[in-house]
């Protein structure tokens, strides 16, 4: 009896995957989108993918590329976030103050030809650009 109770519990996990492999990507893919789910939701669904131990202890990101990989989901979002973030680290003091002495030009330039939008947009970059070169000398 015991023997029987094994395979009956062992097809039934195996039921459970094959169902969750059938409905889970459609359903959760229609309801909503991996991203925007919520961390309890992730884990639910990570619950049912075979040979994975450990979901509560997971955090969503991890939950997000565990549940992606299963699906076979690529997802190319963090490359670009990498590059941004690589390019912000290469400058230095010198190179941002020579920034906001150009755009200090253009504004003035802007500022002659009475256009008001771009006076506007440059002033924002140059704030900007300084709140960089605070943030690149304290670094």
């Amino acid at each position: 009896e015991e023997v029987k109770d094994e395979t009956s519990q062992g097809e039934t996990k195996e039921e459970k995957v094959e169902e969750a492999k059938a409905e889970a990507p459609g359903e959760v893919q229609e309801e909503k989108p991996l991203d925007k789910m919520t961390t309890p939701e992730l884990k639910e669904v990570a619950k049912l993918i075979p040979g994975v131990t450990g979901v509560t202890a997971m955090k969503k990101e991890e939950l997000l590329a565990l549940i992606k990989e299963f699906r076979g989901i690529r997802d190319e979002e963090p490359d670009r976030k990498a590059k941004k973030k690589g390019k912000k680290k290469d400058l230095n003091v010198k190179e941002l103050k020579k920034k906001v002495v150009q755009l200090k030009e253009e504004k003035v330039a802007a500022q002659k030809s009475r256009d008001k939008k771009r006076t506007d947009i440059l002033r924002r970059r140059i704030n900007r650009t300084k709140k960089q070169t605070r943030k690149v000398a304290h670094a």
